[in-house]
């Protein structure tokens, strides 16, 4: 179904130069995406989001004719059907609710061999301390699939937030974090140091990527992925870095240019910020993600996925790096059952 919503993306898509799929067999997990319907939101940053519908055809839609051999998906939390009623702290739960039923279509087959949301992480308020558990315990009851949580944490690491953190290490949960300010790695490495019992994952590559930002902004950025990479705990997805943070927008933004960019020049633009995150974590600690559809408002899926093989092979990725970066980290982190 095309939804009329939609329509200005799939126009500016269109206008994309076709490109040949790169190692098309390569099995590959997208551990970051997320499915929506915002037709009728109206704050942000949802209501400014291109793609306003994204459901289980759509994102199946994205995957068949890109061309790359997507195996699984991980959804990530966004704020997507919370419950209307009930008690607020457990309206969050309607989420993976929703987010279940979609895994469980993709299950049946009938819209591809794609697994979608094979692993689901949402949110709760990890600051209320201790009376976060109910939450937890509800989204476990909601899917199988749940795996962890996304949330904000406050720089002073407080008593309480610090006893609603230590349930996600007693239901053995993850947590994903992303903050656009990635001065705040130090902050979330202090956090890692102090839960070794907790796997953090870091989103988009630590913050908002900006290759226009000139040497000093990418040094304290380097210095502030080293701290976080010097934990064992923290893994981090290297990706998003298409997406628009706010009021800021990456140059190569379908608003700012007549066409979808190649996967050529997106690699050259974006290089330097891959090849230092795939170092100071090293392969068995980076997974690729499209972050879609807020990524797709700069580059096609079958396009982005171009992009992350041309990383990987001007890296010099062995074999055995490349299924770590491209699916095994994900499998690890986010304790996948293989598809089949």
């Amino acid at each position: 179904m095309t939804y009329t919503e939609n329509e200005p993306l799939v126009q500016w898509l269109s206008q994309e130069t076709p490109e040949a799929v790169i190692e098309p067999d390569l099995p590959i997990i997208d551990p970051h995406h997320h499915l929506w319907d915002i037709r009728k939101v109206n704050t942000e940053p949802h209501a400014s989001f291109q793609q306003k519908v994204y459901l289980c055809e759509e994102i199946m839609n994205d995957i068949d004719t890109a061309g790359h051999n997507i195996v699984q998906t991980v959804f990530a939390q966004c704020g997507a059907f919370y419950r209307s009623d009930g008690p607020e702290p457990k309206r969050c739960v309607g989420e993976t609710e929703f987010v279940h039923g979609i895994a469980a279509m993709s299950r049946s087959g009938l819209y591809g061999p794609t697994r979608l949301c094979t692993g689901i992480f949402g949110t709760a308020d990890l600051r209320v301390g201790k009376s976060v558990e109910p939450v937890i315990e509800a989204h476990l009851a909601a899917s199988p699939n749940f795996r962890g949580i996304r949330s904000a944490f406050p720089r002073d690491l407080d008593a309480q937030f610090l006893e609603g953190y230590a349930v996600l290490a007693k239901h053995n949960l993850s947590f994903d974090n992303y903050s656009p300010d990635y001065e705040r790695l130090p902050f979330l490495a202090k956090l890692a140091s102090a839960h070794r019992d907790v796997q953090i994952i870091v989103n988009h590559l630590g913050g908002k990527i900006d290759p226009d930002a000139g040497p000093d902004a990418f040094v304290t950025w380097q210095k502030c992925i080293d701290s976080i990479a010097a934990c064992p705990n923290a893994t981090m997805k290297v990706g998003g870095a298409q997406q628009r943070v706010g009021p800021w927008e990456p140059p190569f933004h379908m608003h700012r240019r007549p066409g979808p960019i190649g996967s050529e020049e997106l690699c050259e633009l974006l290089y330097p910020f891959y090849i230092y995150a795939i170092e100071a974590f090293g392969p068995d600690r980076c997974m690729f993600e499209s972050n879609f559809p807020v990524d797709k408002e700069s580059v096609s899926y079958g396009t982005l996925w171009n992009t992350f093989k041309r990383i990987a092979a001007k890296a010099g990725l062995s074999e055995a790096e490349k299924t770590s970066i491209f699916s095994d980290t994900a499998a690890r982190v986010y304790r996948l059952t293989p598809v089949g």
